[in-house]
């Protein structure tokens, strides 16, 4: 689903970054349009492909008539400049597009380093795990508890699946995350990541995590800044205007896959989850991150809550002025809380939804739609694209 979406990015401007977390497939996605046409690939995570860019200007010219796949490209922030220079040259003699593809796994610095030197010359996308969309709503609760890295996913076993996963959570602890400056005990690592399983979908308190784990509140601050740069954590911020009431101004934290989640918490399978108390905001969280990966660019999420107890789940603005109200509940029998009337009438939305786990679309009553996570996802979505925001 997202080749065709890439080949028509690459035919628009000179360099597009694909960015999603590790073992999500961007590599694999890269190779298959790499063979649809003259192109070179390094991996800067191999001595030998770092070694060829010792002198990066003189290599990038003598490919100059091919895609250059540059994988893991966070781990040379120089190359920006240089790449700025031989795409202006290109340009200059009539090549607008295509010349780059890089990949990378850290979402804040690469925008922000790419964005400093290749603004005008650089479109960015999304790779997310497998969604919904992707897999069918006949595979949705495999794909809710396994989640959608692609191995964990397509795994013979369930068994297969978590032990995936945990390695997955291993390797990050002690390979990944430490390239991006963490000092953090590994062991300490574990229990953070396992607290914030626990608190999913919850406001979060960097003080009540500072205090259990014996840290300062400073460096909970950049530690969850570096999950959400990796694309592991979601943090979804409030919404706010000036409407006279109490709003709640704290982020939630997600962990944006299921599957991390429910090895965390060590949820074997689908029917241990449904007596588990994480299961509705597992749910909950899940529907968020198939919603968002539907998104078109310029589309905006946050949540609402007031002192008082109004809440909607999510609220989304579209650029043209369109805004939408999402209740999510894991229930087969929707109704409307008090809560979330109470809330509507503040926020004045085009459309009210209530996003349950059955698969039917009919009225609730106050202008609301009880809609399946698929559908909200299919009618929400913009023509191939899963541009970041």
């Amino acid at each position: 689903m997202m080749q065709p979406v890439l080949a028509e990015r690459l035919g628009e401007v000179p360099c597009v970054a694909l960015l999603g977390p590790r073992q999500v497939g961007k590599t694999t996605l890269a190779l298959a349009i790499g063979k649809s046409r003259a192109s070179q690939y390094l991996d800067l995570e191999s001595p030998s492909d770092l070694a060829k860019l010792q002198e990066a200007e003189l290599y990038f010219s003598g490919h100059a008539d091919k895609l250059v796949i540059v994988d893991e490209i966070q781990r040379r922030p120089d190359l920006f400049p240089i790449l700025r220079g031989l795409i202006d040259r290109a340009r200059r003699k009539g090549s607008a597009a295509g010349r780059f593809l890089l990949l990378g796994s850290a979402s804040g610095d690469l925008l922000r380093q790419s964005g400093e030197s290749l603004a005008g010359r650089i479109s960015y996308l999304e790779m997310t795990p497998l969604r919904l969309a992707e897999t069918g709503p006949q595979h949705l609760e495999e794909l809710w508890q396994r989640g959608g890295f692609p191995e964990s996913y397509t795994a013979h076993t369930t068994a297969a699946s978590m032990r995936w996963r945990h390695d997955f959570i291993l390797t990050s602890l002690e390979r990944d995350l430490p390239r991006f400056g963490t000092r953090i005990p590994l062991e300490t690592q574990r229990r953070l990541w396992t607290m914030l399983a626990h608190r999913h979908g919850e406001l979060h308190n960097a003080a009540t995590l500072a205090q259990a784990l014996d840290l300062d509140g400073k460096t909970i601050a950049r530690y969850v800044d570096m999950l959400v740069d990796l694309m592991l954590l979601r943090r979804l911020s409030p919404w706010h205007a000036n409407i006279g009431k109490r709003l709640v101004k704290s982020p939630k934290l997600y962990l944006r896959d299921s599957g991390l989640l429910h090895a965390l918490l060590g949820i074997p399978d689908h029917e241990a989850l449904l007596g588990h108390p994480v299961l509705g905001a597992s749910w909950e969280g899940w529907a968020v991150e198939q919603i968002a990966s539907a998104l078109p660019s310029g589309a905006s999420l946050s949540f609402f809550r007031t002192a008082a107890g109004a809440e909607v789940d999510l609220v989304i603005d579209f650029a043209d002025s369109r805004r939408y109200v999402v209740e999510i509940k894991h229930t087969t029998r929707p109704s409307l809380s008090r809560g979330f009337v109470s809330a509507v009438s503040d926020l004045a939305p085009t459309h009210r939804w209530f996003v349950y786990r059955g698969e039917e679309t009919f009225s609730l009553g106050h202008e609301t739609t009880a809609i399946s996570v698929a559908e909200a996802a299919s009618r929400l979505a913009a023509p191939a694209t899963r541009s970041v925001a």
